[in-house]
């Protein structure tokens, strides 16, 4: 039987034991940290180099979309990520189409603000609305797998949906709100390879009720095949602009009239349940560790704010806590015994399901060469 892990916490970030891949070195600063700063040493592009390149792939795209309805691809949630993006790409001058996923928990005030976003700024929408019944079935999968990221479903379908809209609409670029400042410390263990198709079949294969007729997929093959063949590329805007996370959010509020959500990705009720109360819970994990622990990397944060703010409860609001979980039960059609028995399941492995990532693994290095052709680095 394996012994259970002595407690550590990272002495540069925020980032302990509740990791479960998680290295400390002589000085007990942790490999994440060191993740982090090798990442930026290769993608952040702060610099005027970086600025002549941002503004060379501008150009490339604006010329790309020439006779078209649109340059580029941009999704959107209503977070501050996303709007930031959207609020660059106009600087830049190019005509980006906002696509975003509707999965049946926006928040009435992510309605609000990527409606006010986009009016302010002149951008088109498209929403992809899921078949609630069908994705409401493969969510509750997820959660009754007790794997512990729930969030597969939600970030595979943005990802499919974002590349279908592309190849539909004959557009080559997809800008992202991916970046270094706020995501680059994410434990493989707490969040993995949302690309899987083979992951998701299988789990709706053992606990769903229906098939996944209309549910927006798309494999490796797919994606390699939008690269190679169709030439799309994804280009992380946020790494080449200067990201400050609470002077975006200052310049979003006073100029669009955006409001905050009080947490990262808590435009979405469910994904707010999710971290806030399904995943410290079921899981131990605090995933705010992650966040603050790449605000501390990007100078954004002190260590020791963070380890105060991490005192408090997640769910800062205990009344919003206690209406989303109720929310949540009604909405996926269960009984609140049956929830807590879900709760109570002990953690799987992704390895305990049929998957990809072994391949993914096996196939590293052609992988790695297949990022460096998907996406603009």
């Amino acid at each position: 039987m394996a012994q259970e892990r002595k407690y550590q916490i990272c002495s540069r970030c925020v980032m302990d034991t509740s990791d479960p891949g998680i290295i400390f070195d002589e000085q007990g600063v942790c490999n994440n940290c060191k993740s982090y700063f090798e990442r930026v040493a290769r993608e952040l592009h702060y610099d005027e180099k970086g600025r002549q390149k941002l503004r060379a792939v501008a150009q490339k795209i604006a010329a790309a979309g020439k006779g078209k309805d649109y340059d580029c691809i941009i999704g959107v949630s209503g977070g501050v990520d996303s709007s930031f993006v959207a609020y660059h790409v106009k600087r830049l001058g190019l005509r980006p189409l906002a696509v975003h996923l509707d999965n049946g928990w926006d928040s009435e005030l992510a309605v609000d603000n990527i409606e006010r976003i986009l009016r302010k700024m002149d951008i088109d929408l498209y929403t992809k609305v899921l078949d609630w019944e069908e994705f409401k079935d493969l969510q509750l999968s997820f959660f009754k797998s007790s794997l512990v990221d729930c969030e597969i479903p939600t970030d595979h379908a943005i990802m499919a949906t974002l590349y279908r809209e592309a190849r539909a609409r004959k557009i080559k670029y997809i800008i992202t709100g991916s970046n270094l400042v706020t995501e680059a410390v994410m434990p493989i263990g707490w969040a993995r390879f949302k690309i899987d198709w083979r992951l998701i079949k299988s789990i709706q294969k053992m606990y769903g009720g229906k098939a996944l007729k209309t549910f927006p997929h798309i494999s490796l093959v797919d994606l390699a095949y939008a690269t190679l063949i169709d030439g799309i590329k994804a280009f992380p805007l946020l790494n080449y602009v200067e990201y400050d996370k609470e002077k975006a959010k200052q310049i979003l509020v006073e100029k669009f009239g955006w409001k905050d959500y009080g947490g990262k990705h808590y435009e979405s009720v469910y994904t707010r349940f999710y971290q806030g109360y399904i995943l410290p819970k079921k899981f131990g994990i605090d995933k705010r560790r992650a966040h603050f622990s790449a605000l501390i990397c990007a100078g954004q944060i002190a260590r020791a704010d963070a380890l105060e703010f991490l005192k408090s409860d997640p769910y800062a609001d205990k009344k919003m806590s206690f209406r989303d979980k109720e929310y949540v039960i009604k909405k996926f059609g269960i009984t609140p015994d049956e929830f807590e028995a879900i709760m109570r399941l002990p953690a799987r492995d992704y390895n305990d399901f049929p998957n990809d990532y072994r391949f993914y693994n096996a196939l590293k290095g052609v992988v790695k060469f297949g990022k460096r052709v998907a996406t603009i680095n």
